[in-house]
């Protein structure tokens, strides 16, 4: 069964997370902001993210990048060549990826998801703007939910 409070987001997502910002930024932040949430993602997804990063910006930023990223997210293994995304979702037991790749969100894709994983696969602003943390918090734990309890930027 998938964690709602474990998302993946896919390379593109990271990439545009830290050279853009937006909606990528803003769905990142409501995970980086909450010690209970988790960022899942494999090597391989990394290895994605850091090249999309380099050949935008430079090696060094995509080397700052990913020695940051490596203490955020919480690391999976799968398959050589699955898609990493997909494959970090299903094997990190995450309930939501993130993505802007059309394929991933299509309804083929999530008929041919559904059997195997109960996975959310949306857009960044998407998920910003629907996930409840309160909601989220009061349903898996004991009390009240006590609002972030990080910084998203450090």
């Amino acid at each position: 069964m998938s964690d709602a409070a474990r998302v993946v987001a896919d390379a593109d997502v990271l990439a545009a997370d830290l050279l853009v910002g937006g909606a990528a930024r803003e769905a990142l932040d409501r995970v980086r902001e909450h010690s209970w949430v988790t960022l899942i993602a494999s090597d391989a997804l990394l290895d994605d993210a850091e090249a999309t990063i380099a050949t935008l910006a430079d090696d060094e930023l995509a080397g700052d990048w990913r020695e940051r990223i490596e203490r955020e997210r919480e690391t999976v293994e799968h398959p050589e060549g699955d898609h990493p995304g997909l494959a970090s979702a299903y094997r990190g037991d995450a309930a939501h990826l993130l993505s802007y790749d059309d394929s991933l969100r299509s309804s083929a894709a999530g008929l041919s998801i559904q059997p195997h994983a109960d996975l959310s696969v949306r857009l960044p602003d998407a998920f910003a703007r629907l996930f409840d943390a309160a909601s989220l918090y009061e349903a898996t734990h004991d009390g009240d939910y006590p609002g972030p309890d990080r910084d998203p930027r450090e």
